[in-house]
């Protein structure tokens, strides 16, 4: 927009989205509203072949989910859904739904940069997972530009496990590791458990309740990255929760995982993100221009600090030292000077 003095903040989340909005197709301007205010907004999904594409998607993923294992876990009270990541290899519908043009052109006017999809998710049943940000996730710097996509490929119940969320909670600040203390310990730490307590006290100091959605066949919930969000329980294994969800960055970004970054050291883990819809790696961009890849490499620990190598490590590192004085690290199973590398000069670790 030419009259945008903040065009690094999206559309929908600008503190100039008053004057902003009104620039807007009068079709999209109560969808952006919702998101403004809400962090979240409902819409038909724009598709005049959905019911064939849905079927499709459930007769060609159906095979592949093991809803026997899980129904004798929901008996014994365990929690879970189950999921398929980037489905567009085993349906074609899976990435028809994806790419859907009307809703990259709502996305784009919603943001203010040219959306694309980059990861499907894929659900038989309700996932019943914790309440999170995708911001901790999948970020982009200029932050918030990410979002998802749910779509029902059923009508849902409140047996079903439909998704909840709370609502507002997008305009808390976007945080990272150094936020709630924690650093990662190594590659193979569950990213989110550890972040859990904080979510639950901000809403409750917030005054916040959680709404669930409970759609028609065919209706999409639209969230905005930082929005708390996620699954409630599944009350009747007997029924399923047919939908698909597709996560959107936008182009002129460089697009990262905090869970796995330490920025205060200058540490990025950077993604290599794939646009669905032609197949291509985006690059990463910062004001129009293309990120050097010796740029991406060395924030990403490749260069003078921590670059991979037996060169970047002290000269007396010992590796039975350092697995002995870090069990978590040799219970683990990963190398001691690769997790020093990624990990352990961050975390100020002692290795002899």
């Amino acid at each position: 927009m030419s009259n945008n003095p903040l065009p690094g903040i999206p559309l929908v989340e600008s503190p100039l989205f008053r004057d902003l909005v009104n620039e807007l197709p009068e079709a999209v301007r109560p969808v952006a509203t919702e998101l403004h205010e809400k962090g979240f907004a409902v819409v038909d999904f724009p598709e005049e072949n959905f019911d064939v594409l849905a079927a499709e998607i459930i007769a060609q993923l159906e095979p592949k989910y093991d809803f026997e294992g899980w129904r004798r876990g929901k008996r014994t009270g365990s929690k879970g859904g189950l999921r398929i990541q980037d489905g567009t290899g085993l349906s074609e519908s899976v990435l028809k739904i994806a790419c859907n043009r009307q809703i990259l052109d709502l996305l784009s006017l919603l943001y203010g940069r040219k959306a694309f999809p980059f990861q499907t998710l894929n659900f038989p049943v309700g996932s019943e997972q914790h309440f999170h940000t995708d911001s901790l996730h999948f970020s982009s710097l200029p932050e918030r530009f990410m979002c998802g996509v749910w779509v029902a490929f059923e009508d849902v119940g409140p047996e079903q496990g439909p998704l909840e969320y709370y609502p507002g909670s997008h305009r808390f600040p976007v945080l990272y590791n150094e936020h709630y203390g924690v650093f990662r310990k190594h590659p193979t730490d569950v990213a989110q458990a550890a972040y859990e307590p904080a979510w639950e006290k901000m809403v409750r100091c917030a005054g916040m309740e959680p709404e669930v959605f409970c759609p028609k066949k065919g209706q999409a919930l639209i969230w905005a990255a930082n929005l708390l969000h996620g699954g409630s329980t599944h009350n009747d294994p007997g029924k399923t929760r047919w939908s698909q969800v597709t996560h959107y960055y936008f182009e002129d970004c460089a697009y990262v995982t905090p869970v796995f970054s330490q920025f205060p050291y200058g540490r990025y883990r950077f993604k290599t993100v794939t646009n669905l819809v032609d197949g291509t790696v985006v690059p990463h961009r910062y004001m129009g221009a293309v990120i050097p890849g010796g740029v991406i490499r060395a924030l990403s620990g490749q260069g003078s600090v921590a670059r991979t190598g037996k060169a970047a490590l002290p000269p007396d590192f010992d590796k039975e030292s350092y697995l002995r004085l870090h069990p978590d690290v040799k219970n683990a199973g990963v190398d001691a000077a690769e997790h020093f590398l990624a990990f352990g000069f961050y975390e100020r670790r002692r290795y002899k």
